[in-house]
């Protein structure tokens, strides 16, 4: 075996154990390169077989047949800018035209395969230019947030989605979500990186965790308020709900509405109030809803029809005064009862983890997008974190939240104890030091 041929073959095994062990390394020293080629000798014939090309327009046939030429071929879209990311390739393409952003969102599976990509997408990025974004291996796999983020108050990132993009949690956006999941689908997880993620900002966290608190009390030095059964959870719904009617009464006395006032100075939500009036926005965390609609008598079914109604209004009118709510369960649907249907509507954002059977998806879904409810049902259960979100507009997409263990979660919370805002109208539901240290006692002994 001759000098060469060895030196090949390690070339070729590091660059194959480099794919598999460290795939973004391997895509960003020859995979991109590889790609660049493919993609710039393949375009034109790509987009011939895709049926992505227009016919020549009347005058160069009229010109061909006066000069006795050839006839010129079909034109095809023209790349008018090409970005090699960390995770595979962003196109922009001028559209010919005739043609639609949707003919290649239709197509996006074909290119995949005649360019050798692991996902392609497209989106309009303005009348005639498309984008289209080719990952360039399986960025879910395993998920590797960016060492940057473009992250803002009540922003924060808290997954990777299947193009490669960061997939932000922006509360003054999509002030209110749902997050459904089954058991082991990666649904506390999520819950988990959002709580690490805003417990460096200046914004109260409040907890509802019927489970005893096992979940979100060992984050309890982070809360501001915390309740670990149904009787304490409606005590604190009711809190919540006078202190968003007195912040109202904050901003009604601000607005100063008069023809000397600036448009800018007149506002009809805490953001618009100078900073030394805003109140702390609050952001709620519901760990388990069920746990609050089930009851099995009829002082139960009282404190549940409060609790649902009290979180009604929370979701209908909380935005403006500052609170944000964050709904998990494994279903969320009318056979919960009375006034579920009318909760899930106001929730905007959509997340659905891995689920146990279609209808489950539909409660997320079905109201948005049917391709959302049949993404949804395909999660493998061999990927936890894997989830689909969507929004009112229709639009969704498959995201993978990163693993955050409970200890990393605690820690970052301990490390931001002194951020923790002290509410007078949630004083009695701030949670003890000893109940925290106590959950996290139980963390350290099962580690």
């Amino acid at each position: 075996m001759t000098t060469l041929t060895i030196a090949a073959a390690v070339i070729l095994g590091t660059a194959g154990l480099l794919r598999w062990l460290r795939p973004a390394w391997y895509w960003l020293s020859i995979g991109a390169l590889v790609a660049v080629i493919r993609l710039r000798f393949r375009w034109a014939s790509v987009m011939e077989a895709c049926g992505l090309t227009v016919p020549p327009s009347r005058l160069r046939l009229a010109m061909a047949r006066a000069t006795r030429t050839e006839v010129p071929a079909s034109r095809v879209p023209q790349i008018r800018r090409l970005k090699v990311t960390r995770t595979g390739l962003v196109l922009r393409v001028k559209l010919r035209p005739g043609q639609d952003a949707f003919d290649f969102a239709a197509s996006a599976d074909r290119l995949r395969h005649s360019f050798g990509m692991q996902g392609v997408s497209a989106r309009e990025v303005k009348a005639g230019v498309v984008e289209l974004r080719m990952t360039g291996y399986d960025v879910l796999k395993r998920v590797h947030m960016p060492a940057r983020c473009d992250s803002d108050l009540l922003r924060v990132p808290v997954s990777l989605c299947e193009d490669g993009s960061v997939r932000y949690r922006d509360y003054r956006q999509t002030p209110h979500e749902l997050n459904i999941g089954a058991t082991q689908s990666g649904k506390s997880v999520y819950q988990r990186r959002l709580v690490a993620a805003l417990a460096s900002q200046p914004v109260a966290l409040v907890g509802i965790d019927c489970k005893n608190g096992v979940e979100l009390g060992p984050l309890a030095r982070r809360f501001s308020a915390l309740a670990d059964n149904p009787d304490d959870a409606l005590g604190l719904l009711d809190a919540l709900v006078e202190r968003m009617a007195a912040t109202y009464e904050v901003i009604r006395a601000e607005q100063r509405i008069s023809s000397d006032v600036p448009d800018a100075e007149i506002t009809a939500d805490i953001w618009g109030l100078p900073e030394a009036l805003r109140p702390t926005p609050v952001v709620l965390l519901v760990d388990e809803v069920a746990e609050l609609a089930l009851y099995a008598s009829k002082s139960e079914e009282k404190r549940r029809d409060a609790i649902i109604t009290a979180l009604v209004r929370l979701v209908q009118l909380g935005r403006a005064a500052g609170i944000y709510v964050e709904i998990c369960g494994q279903r969320f649907g009318s056979d919960l009862g009375k006034g579920i249907t009318l909760l899930r509507a106001q929730l905007t954002g959509r997340v659905a983890h891995r689920v146990n059977d279609e209808a489950s998806a539909n409660m997320a879904f079905a109201d948005i997008s049917p391709d959302a409810v049949l993404a949804t049902v395909q999660i493998p259960d061999h990927r936890p974190g894997t989830a689909i979100v969507g929004d009112s507009t229709g639009g969704w997409m498959t995201t993978r939240t990163p693993l955050t263990s409970l200890r990393d979660a605690v820690n970052l919370c301990n490390q931001h104890a002194d951020l923790t805002p002290d509410l007078p109208e949630l004083a009695d539901y701030r949670p003890t030091l000893a109940a925290s240290l106590k959950a996290v006692e139980h963390i350290s002994e099962a580690a």
